[in-house]
C-alpha cells in the first residue's frame, strides 16, 4: 500500500471508529444514527433475505443506462463543440454554471414527458452525467498535441475520421476523468430521482424505510450504495492509472 493510500485508510478508518464509539456510547442517539457495525449487520440481513434484490437490479440498470448515454452522448457532443470554436465560446458560460440549475424542480415536466417509470429517472441521471463528460472531452481534446492535429489535416481526414483515429486515442487517458464524474453524477441523479419519482429501486426503498422509521433498513441500504460507489470508483481509478502509465510510455 502506498503512503497516500495508507493515510487515506487511516482517515476513513478513524472516522468509522469515532462514529462507532459515538453511537455505542449514546452520545449520538439511535433515533438519529446507528453504529456502522449495526449498519453492516442490517446490510448482511437484507442481502441474505433477498428482499432488496429486485430494487438493486433496477437501480443498477438505471445507472448503467444513464452512464452509457452520458458517456457516448457527452463525447459526441464534446467532439462536435470542439470542432466549432465559436459555438464553444457561446456555450462555455452555460457549461460553467450548469450544475447550479435546480434539476429536480423540473421533475413534473419529466413525468409528463417520460411518465412514471424508468424513462424519467434515467433522463435525470443523464442530465447530471452528460455535461461532466462534455467538459472532460473538451479539456481532453485541448491537450492533444498540435502535431497530431496537423497530421490529420495533411491526410485530409474528415471530422469523424480525425476524431476516431487521432483525437480519441490521444485523449483516452484524460477522458477517464469525465467517465468517473459521469458515473458518480449518474448515481446521484438516479438514486435521488428514485426518492421522489419511483415506486421501486434503492432510492425508493431508502425513502420508504425513512418514512417508516426503519433505521436499520435505511442505513443498511445507504451503506450498500456507499460501498458500491467506492468499489466502482476504485476500479475506475486503477484502470485510469494503468492507462496513464501506458500512455506515458
Amino acid at each position: 500500500m502506498s503512503r497516500v493510500g495508507f493515510i487515506r485508510f487511516l482517515v476513513v478508518g478513524g472516522f468509522v471508529v469515532a462514529l462507532e464509539v459515538l453511537c455505542l456510547t449514546g452520545i449520538v442517539s439511535r433515533l438519529v444514527l446507528i453504529a456502522p457495525s449495526e449498519m453492516a449487520v442490517h446490510l448482511v440481513r437484507i442481502l441474505r433475505s433477498g428482499k432488496a434484490d429486485a430494487d438493486i437490479v433496477e437501480s443498477l440498470s438505471n445507472v448503467l443506462l444513464a452512464v452509457v448515454v452520458s458517456v457516448i452522448g457527452g463525447f459526441s457532443i464534446g467532439s462536435i463543440v470542439h470542432s466549432f470554436p465559436r459555438l464553444r465560446r457561446a456555450i462555455d458560460p452555460f457549461l460553467a454554471s450548469y450544475y447550479a440549475l435546480p434539476f429536480f424542480a423540473f421533475y413534473p415536466l419529466f413525468i409528463v414527458l417520460f411518465g412514471l417509470g424508468r424513462g424519467a429517472i434515467v433522463a435525470i441521471g443523464v442530465l447530471f452525467g452528460i455535461v461532466a463528460m462534455i467538459m472532460s472531452t473538451l479539456v481532453a481534446f485541448d491537450r492533444i498535441p498540435r502535431v497530431l492535429v496537423r497530421t490529420a489535416a495533411i491526410y485530409r481526414m474528415g471530422s469523424v475520421e480525425a476524431a476516431l483515429r487521432i483525437k480519441l486515442p490521444s485523449a483516452i487517458p484524460f477522458l477517464f476523468t469525465g467517465i468517473k464524474l459521469a458515473i458518480a453524477y449518474c448515481f446521484i441523479g438516479v438514486i435521488a430521482a428514485e426518492f421522489i419519482m419511483a415506486t421501486s429501486g434503492l432510492g425508493y426503498s431508502i425513502a420508504y424505510a425513512f418514512n417508516s422509521f426503519d433505521n436499520g433498513t435505511m442505513y443498511g441500504l445507504l451503506l450498500f450504495v456507499i460501498l458500491l460507489v467506492t468499489i466502482v470508483n476504485a476500479v475506475c481509478h486503477a484502470w485510469e492509472r494503468r492507462l496513464m502509465r501506458r500512455w506515458g510510455r
